[in-house]
């Protein structure tokens, strides 16, 4: 039989003793309930009844910051108002307030480089569906560790798989939905099949995203091919990317097929925590020569050049 436990105290010091897989993870974290930044990742904690819980009713973003300096803040902001906007959802304060926030907590850190991430729920209020159980939206903002892909991922480049998942369809697939289950399986499928990274297609047959990445490819016209992104997130790292090639090769967002992947001589990946990474293999066939290319390498040294010179000092 459970052991009821009535005393506050005493259930506080239960809480504190239970099990925290990846505790050293987190370096600092805010509840907008609480109002304060918490440094003791023990007490980091969702409420049980926030929508964003056990309805996925909620919208999220992740940027990095490298050598204390917060990349993409914006660009980021910008993408979680148009997710939360989407859903008909409004933060419990101000947008601009949220910015100062995020460099509040990313801040308290303490910590050269690491991930911040910002949760925007529907808030707590009920078990069931609608809204209007949650009288207030919820706001989280947690700083965790960056693990970069060690250098040898970029000087050999990685592999790649296609996965039996579909893309997400239309407004779904452009809101950055707390619900990652697909990506999730995606994930797990590319473990599974021995490859660093999978590859979801539409229904039609044409290329969408990875699970937490944007791709694109070089055709053998020395073109910046970007699959159309009807059915994939838009993603900050891409359009970012795509300024440091723009002015020196065509850039074209068409459909593209199984076999214009294996065509490419580059195929390339883009995210916040890879910056550019080149896919060498795909379904265990050779990418052009099995060697990164020039496109993904210049993208990488541009996106890493942008963080220091325009990444917000903590």
């Amino acid at each position: 039989m459970l052991t009821i436990v009535n005393d506050s105290d005493a259930y506080l010091e239960r809480l504190l003793q239970a099990p925290r897989p990846g505790i050293g993870e987190v370096m600092a974290f805010y509840d907008h309930r609480v109002g304060a930044i918490g440094t003791d990742p023990r007490l980091m904690l969702l409420p049980l009844d926030d929508h964003m819980v056990h309805r996925g009713d909620g919208v999220f973003e992740t940027m990095k910051f490298v050598e204390r300096k917060l990349y993409q803040l914006d660009p980021h902001v910008d993408r979680l108002m148009f997710s939360a906007r989407s859903i008909f959802l409004e933060p419990p304060c101000p947008w601009e307030d949220m910015k100062t926030m995020i460099v509040d907590v990313a801040r308290a850190a303490n910590t050269d480089q690491g991930m911040v991430r910002i949760l925007l729920g529907r808030g707590p209020g009920g078990f069931g569906i609608d809204p209007r159980e949650c009288p207030k939206a919820g706001l989280y903002i947690v700083a965790y560790a960056l693990h970069p892909r060690p250098e040898s991922a970029y000087e050999k480049g990685v592999t790649a798989s296609r996965c039996s998942m579909p893309a997400k369809r239309g407004l779904m697939a452009k809101i950055k939905s707390v619900n990652y289950l697909p990506n999730v399986l995606m994930k797990r499928e590319a473990v599974q099949a021995g490859c660093d990274y999978s590859l979801c297609f539409d229904d039609d047959g044409f290329l969408a995203e990875g699970a937490v990445e944007n791709v694109c490819l070089v055709d053998a016209q020395g073109r910046l091919v970007v699959p159309e992104l009807n059915n994939a997130l838009t993603g900050t790292t891409l359009m970012r990317a795509l300024d440091a090639i723009k002015d020196e090769m065509s850039v074209v967002f068409r459909q593209v097929t199984e076999d214009d992947v294996y065509l490419a001589r580059e195929v390339i990946l883009l995210g916040t925590t890879i910056d550019a990474l080149s896919v060498v293999r795909f379904n265990k066939k050779p990418i052009h020569d099995v060697r990164p290319g020039p496109v993904s390498k210049k993208m990488r040294q541009f996106l890493i050049q942008d963080l220091q010179e325009n990444g917000i000092v903590l």
